[in-house]
C-alpha cells in the first residue's frame, strides 16, 4: 500500500487541536523520550503563541480529516539561508507508503519558496533509526558530521545536509 492508496491532503496552520495530535503522533512511533515528546508539543505551543515569529513552520498530512503525520522545520538564526527540519513524524500504520518521502519533498519546497539553499536535519545513530537514515538517503541528504557519544554513551547524532539551490 502506498500513498495512493489514501486521499491525502497537507494544511500549514495550526491549531490548538495539534498539540494533542502531535504528542499522540510522536508517541506513537516509539522513537521519542518523554522529554523529547515535550519539546515536539512545545514547538506547537510556540508556534500558537508567536505565529510566524517563532521560527517553526509545520507541515502537517491529512487523511478523511485526521492528522496522520508532519514536519516541522524553520531558518536557522544568524544564517542566510541554512534551514533545518527539526522533526518529521508519520503514524506507524502509515509508514512506508511514501508519506515521510512526500513531507520531505513538500518541505524542501517551502524552503526553497522562502530562500534556503541547504537543509540540515539531525537524527540518533541508534539501529532503530535505520529506515529514517535510508530516507534521507534515498532523498539526496549526505551525513555532514558524526557526533559521538551526543544523545548519550554510545548513542551518536548524524547530522545530515542537502543544498537544494
Amino acid at each position: 500500500m502506498d500513498m495512493m492508496d489514501i486521499n491525502v491532503t497537507f494544511r500549514q496552520d495550526v491549531q490548538p487541536s495539534d498539540r494533542t495530535t502531535v504528542r499522540k503522533i510522536v508517541e506513537a512511533t516509539g522513537y521519542f523520550s518523554g522529554d523529547e515528546t515535550d519539546v515536539a508539543v512545545e514547538l506547537v505551543d510556540e508556534r500558537l503563541t508567536k505565529g510566524e515569529a517563532s521560527g517553526y513552520s509545520f507541515l502537517f498530512a491529512e487523511a478523511q480529516g485526521a492528522v496522520i503525520g508532519y514536519a516541522v522545520y524553520g531558518h536557522v538564526p544568524a544564517t542566510l539561508h541554512s534551514y533545518d527540519i527539526y522533526w518529521m513524524a508519520v503514524y506507524p500504520e502509515f509508514q512506508g507508503r511514501g508519506l515521510g518521502r512526500k513531507l520531505l519533498s513538500m518541505c524542501e519546497s517551502l524552503i526553497q519558496e522562502k530562500g534556503g539553499r541547504q537543509i540540515y536535519m539531525d537524527t540518533s545513530a541508534r539501529a532503530q533509526y535505520e529506515p529514517t537514515r535510508r530516507l534521507y538517503d534515498a532523498q539526496g541528504y549526505r551525513q555532514a558530521a558524526y557526533l559521538p557519544d551526543y544523545y548519550a554513551p554510545g548513542d551518536a547524532k548524524i547530522i545530515f545536509e542537502k543544498v537544494i539551490a
